[in-house]
């Protein structure tokens, strides 16, 4: 299984270096978002950029990154997606649970200025 994970202060960056996300890898990344998930990430960012093919498995991995990061309150982003990826999401009416960005660094840009904002109040 091919997949980085870097952090950005608070912010989780996990990208993943394969076309396809099914299952064959969804355990491996499942695994890894248990791992991710804690407390102190104020974000997720999943970086899907490489991958042109998701299945069921793929989406169940995707919505337990989504399942650990709302129990803290962290959104998860997901960057790249694809036409195939967006099309699931969309079919199986699960693209609301999501914040979408073409780059990890627009992606981080958004917490910035999120950041900025509650700075100023």
């Amino acid at each position: 299984m091919k997949f980085t994970v870097e952090q950005d202060d608070d912010i989780v960056i996990f990208t993943l270096k394969e076309p396809k996300l099914d299952s064959l890898n969804a355990p491996d990344v499942k695994a890894e978002m248990l791992i991710i998930g804690q407390p102190n990430v104020i974000g997720l960012i999943i970086d899907l950029s490489k991958v042109t093919f998701c299945d069921s498995a793929g989406l169940s991995a995707l919505l337990l990154a989504h399942r650990q990061m709302k129990e803290h309150d962290a959104p998860v982003i997901l960057v790249g997606v694809g036409d195939q990826v967006r099309n699931l999401l969309k079919i199986s009416q699960l693209e609301w649970l999501f914040d979408y960005f073409d780059s990890v660094q627009d992606a981080l840009g958004a917490f910035e200025s999120v950041e900025d904002y509650s700075d100023e109040e």
